[in-house]
């Protein structure tokens, strides 16, 4: 199990990866899609909706369970990755095959940067998980 050191993370197992231009690149961590087994479908809703911190923007679906998918910082779903999506790639298996890069889930516009300080680092991530 990988914790990249450059994210920041949820403790309800979202990632973030800060890009350009307030845009933040989110995902559910290698532990979540470990726990939640082989994904089949990911359905995202949201994209051009702005929400608020912590607010559900999608789910992921696993062979034995449902998840929603939290907000990790406040803002404007500008994308969801091609390549989950049912009416383009479908295929959710990527999540479990490269959660932190191809598995990625939506692109967000960060309407509040100083929420990032509310996000763990990677050392406490770990500890949370362990």
């Amino acid at each position: 199990m990988s914790f990249p050191s450059d994210l920041k993370y949820t403790k309800e197992h979202e990632w973030v990866r800060m890009e350009k231009d307030n845009i933040a690149v989110v995902g559910i961590t290698d532990f979540a899609q470990g726990e939640l087994g082989e994904l089949v479908y990911v359905e995202i809703d949201t994209v051009g909706e702005t929400l608020d911190k912590d607010e559900v923007f999608g789910t992921v679906e696993a062979v034995k369970t449902t998840s929603d998918l939290f907000m990790p910082l406040s803002g404007t779903v500008k994308a969801f990755n091609p390549a989950l999506d049912e009416n383009e790639g479908d295929n959710p298996t990527l999540v479990n095959d490269d959660a932190y890069g191809e598995g990625w889930i939506v692109k967000i516009e960060v309407s509040d940067l100083s929420e990032l300080e509310d996000l763990m680092d990677a050392d406490a991530y770990k500890e949370l998980v362990s």
